[in-house]
Formats: C-alpha cells, sequence, structure tokens
C-alpha cells in the first residue's frame, strides 16, 4: 500500500510540474501582469485548444481588420474586438484613427460562452497582436467576476524589434505555430458584427 501511494505522489508531482512547466513566465513589471496570473505563449494556447478545443473559449480581440489584413487562426471561436477604431475620429496624441473600448465586450464575451456551452467557470483565452489587448481584457473580464482568463503574451503577430521597432521577431502565433493554424480566410460564424456603431 505504502509503495502504491509513492507511486501516485510520484505521478502527481510529475503532472504538476508538467502543467506548471506549460505556463509562459509572468511579467516582470507589474502594469503586464493580468489579476488571473495565467500567462499562455501563442505555443501553448496551440497546444492547449488542439487537445480541448471544447472545454475553452478562445477569443481573439483584435479589430476585424487586422483579421482580415494579418490573418488569423480558424482555431479561435470568436473575433470579438477589445477596442473598435472609427475612420470618422482623429486620435491627435497617437497620430491614428481613434479606437473606443467595445462597450460590449464582457457581454459578448459571455454570449459565447454560453453558446459553447460553457460557464464562468470555464477558461477563456484572450489573444491579440502582441499582448497588450488580450491583457487589459483578462483586466476587465475580472472585474466582472472571471478568474480563470489567460492572455496569449506574444499575440498573434509578436512584439516589437527593439531596433526597428517593427514586429519582426520570432514571436507569436504566426511566427511560432504550424503554417497551416493560420491564414487569410474569414469565417462569418467566427467574425464581429457590431451592434452599434461608435
Amino acid at each position: 500500500m505504502k509503495l502504491f501511494h509513492k507511486i501516485i505522489t510520484s505521478i502527481m508531482l510529475v503532472a504538476f510540474s508538467t502543467s506548471l512547466s506549460l505556463a509562459a513566465p509572468t511579467p516582470t513589471n507589474i502594469k503586464e501582469q493580468s489579476p488571473q496570473g495565467i500567462y499562455l505563449s501563442a505555443v501553448e494556447t496551440y497546444d492547449l485548444v488542439k487537445k480541448d478545443a471544447n472545454k475553452i473559449l478562445f477569443i481573439d480581440v483584435r479589430t476585424p481588420y487586422e483579421l482580415v489584413f494579418v490573418g488569423s487562426t480558424p482555431m479561435m471561436d470568436k473575433n470579438i474586438p477589445f477596442t473598435l477604431v472609427s475612420a470618422k475620429k482623429w486620435d491627435e496624441k497617437r497620430k491614428s484613427y481613434a479606437g473606443e473600448l467595445n462597450k460590449n465586450f464582457v457581454k459578448d464575451v459571455e454570449t459565447a460562452l454560453k453558446a459553447k456551452g460553457l460557464s464562468k467557470k470555464d477558461q477563456i483565452i484572450f489573444m491579440c497582436r502582441s499582448g497588450s489587448r488580450s491583457l487589459k481584457a483578462t483586466k476587465l473580464m475580472a472585474k466582472a467576476g472571471y478568474m480563470n482568463v489567460a492572455t496569449v503574451v506574444d499575440g498573434f503577430e509578436g512584439g516589437k524589434d527593439k531596433k526597428y521597432k517593427q514586429r519582426t521577431t520570432n514571436t507569436g502565433w504566426k511566427n511560432t505555430c504550424p503554417a497551416n493554424s493560420w491564414g487569410y480566410k474569414n469565417y462569418k460564424e467566427k467574425m464581429y458584427f457590431p451592434k452599434e456603431k461608435i
């Protein structure tokens, strides 16, 4: 009986250490930390979704335009933008079109969760371009009472190259996941159609 307990304990320790090794490291900058503390790389997300897609809600929080022109993964469940961009408004500080928080974001995530037959306790994974908006999405969902929410830290395209300030790094879904796991084809049932204009 003692041998049996030792074997079970050993198996549990290996499983626990393996699950810990799957998580991306916690960012050192406190501003880049999520309330839930669940960080995943694009590769880890790919593996999790491929293994257990029915138990995970995988949301791409980029704008629909980004999905059209930059590409996306058909493995996502839904595109629900964290921010919406208006070609009618200009952000002088950023020297770009203005973006506003998607007022329906939490409600849209809740709808997608229910449509998949999942509950508030199930895993939600957010991915954006480089991990910034997906992090903000985890913070917003934490305020709404969701605590099993992960951010894909390297996003779809990865971070910026330090020298050229362009997205030329070897991180992100496009650069680290299998080539057949993303493309430029969009699926209407996964795309976002705003309920109200900004």
